[in-house]
């Protein structure tokens, strides 16, 4: 889908973004040179016309997303996971970006489930309410199960939602790489991967078997976890477009004043969903990347029920370890240790002084200690922890700032459940039982009896593997063939055919 109709919306973009009084705030967040900050604005402000007023009652970048259309509100709010990317302050406000929209019609709804079912949809259900809820990419319906006179939750994808996607992601790659050819600098920020990081989470979220997937894993781990429940897949009632699961009937965990009519202990709540989710973070490394109160409720037994799990987060096993012992060191105040684990994990370059980065890492956590144990924040301590190891050499882990991201959200349904919480003291036992049973002699010995059962495996392989090596090692090395010119050459009269498209491309774009 490639073409000119790209150029066209993104001109309708830049002028959203102008008549919103947005682009101003994009360029700050995203650090463009005061040159190109300017001519940004003089170039998008004749066009102020074609782009969208937005409501005027929410925040600038919020307003122009949300005016722009369903891909552009996904995309603000994968966006607002990397602080490392648009700022702390724009992210914040992405974080609010409401991924709400008018329903379709139940009749269409219908349409779509019987399609995907194999059969009509009065066959299957007993009764199939109006919307219950419509986001961006789909919406719920109640229904009642015709065999069993179970309630369920339909969910239906939007129709043609898959086809305006891409044609907004085509659009995103076009501006990206523009961006890239016309300012070199901006190359550090990566635009044409994040991109496609926003591409391969949409385009999961647009097959609800892979959501269902998503789910089924997350029930796998979380069965044992007391207080905790999660709506039940209908596998033969699923399909690409259409996702059936056992409705989930609770109060709003952000309705503080329902809760409390209901008897429920709200410090009891707040501390129980901190807990489960780093539970779910180091025990399990796959955890539910977006717990903010529109996706939990409170069952009537006090049970705390997730839903929608479209974004999932997942950190691998060593990484657990590493960030586990990062938390703890800073719980047990031991900076030194702290400093030497990202060593350890190469995280910081080795060439760089362990004491600084140790005294650096002093004055994030003690600051930290000495505020109110209402106002400590577990979110701020890895934001601030990435801003020092950034200065000090490390690489963007996007699986952390994810992480860091979620955490931020969880502390918040946290504390408006309970606000004198101490994020300290309720995270203390989850990560000390991780250190216990994963960090220690016994951990390590059960990470050694897994490497032995990887090499009886790979047994009666192993002498050939080894012979194999070094006769590749001992084998003379030998000069690449000398290619032909006309390589070369082509590719350059391709670089030139290319540039100067995009030059005009460019050209139009402004």
């Amino acid at each position: 889908m490639r073409g000119p109709h790209n150029i066209l919306r993104l001109i309708v973009t830049g002028a959203t973004l102008e008549r919103t009084g947005a682009m101003a705030q994009v360029m700050a967040a995203f650090d463009a040179p005061p040159l190109v900050r300017v001519a940004m604005r003089v170039l998008a402000w004749p066009f102020q016309w074609l782009g969208y007023r937005g409501d005027s009652s929410v925040p600038p970048a919020t307003r122009a997303l949300t005016a722009l259309g369903p891909a552009y509100i996904k995309f603000g709010q994968i966006l607002s996971t990397r602080p490392d990317l648009v700022g702390e302050e724009l992210a914040t406000q992405l974080r609010v970006l409401q991924d709400k929209l008018p329903p379709f019609s139940v009749a269409e709804a219908k349409r779509q489930v019987a399609e995907q079912l194999g059969q009509p949809v009065e066959t299957v259900f007993a009764d199939f309410s109006e919307p219950v809820a419509a986001a961006s990419i789909a919406q719920v319906h109640r229904a009642t199960l015709r065999a069993s006179s179970e309630v369920v939750a339909v969910k239906v994808l939007r129709p043609g939602i898959e086809r305006a996607f891409r044609r907004d992601i085509d659009a995103f790659y076009f501006a990206a790489r523009t961006i890239e050819f016309l300012s070199p600098g901006s190359r550090r920020l990566r635009p044409t991967d994040v991109i496609a990081h926003f591409e391969g989470v949409v385009m999961g979220e647009l097959d609800l078997r892979l959501e269902a997937a998503s789910a089924g894993e997350f029930a796998a781990n979380t069965a044992n976890d007391a207080g905790f429940d999660l709506p039940a897949i209908k596998w033969p009632l699923s399909g690409r477009r259409v996702m059936t699961m056992t409705w989930a009937d609770g109060l709003p965990l952000g309705d503080n004043a329902a809760l409390d009519a209901a008897g429920h202990n709200r410090d009891e709540l707040g501390e129980r969903v901190l807990q489960l989710f780093l539970s779910h973070a180091l025990r399990d490394g796959y955890f539910h990347a977006d717990m903010h109160q529109g996706n939990l409720k409170v069952a009537a037994s006090g049970d705390i029920i997730a839903y929608d799990f479209g974004i999932m987060g997942h950190i691998d096993e060593y990484t657990r370890k590493v960030y586990a012992e990062i938390l703890y060191g800073f719980i047990k105040r031991d900076y030194r240790r702290v400093a030497e684990v990202h060593f350890e994990a190469g995280y910081v370059p080795a060439d760089r002084d362990v004491d600084a980065f140790a005294r650096a890492l002093r004055a994030v956590g003690e600051p930290i200690f000495g505020m109110d144990a209402s106002k400590i924040s577990m979110g701020k301590l890895l934001s601030y922890l990435f801003e020092v190891t950034e200065r000090f050499g490390m690489e963007t882990r996007t699986e952390l700032i994810l992480l860091q991201r979620t955490m931020v959200v969880v502390e918040g349904v946290a504390r408006s459940l309970s606000p004198q919480i101490n994020i300290w003291q309720v995270a203390r036992p989850v990560v000390e039982d991780y250190i216990r049973k994963n960090i220690g002699p016994r951990a390590a010995a059960r990470d050694l009896q897994k490497t032995l059962e990887v090499l009886v495996r790979y047994g009666p392989r192993l002498p050939g593997i080894v012979e194999n090596a070094l006769i590749r090692s001992s084998a003379p090395n030998t000069p690449p063939p000398a290619s032909s010119r006309l390589v070369p050459a082509l590719w350059a009269a391709g670089g030139a055919a290319a540039g100067i498209a995009a030059s005009f491309a460019a050209f139009w774009l402004i």
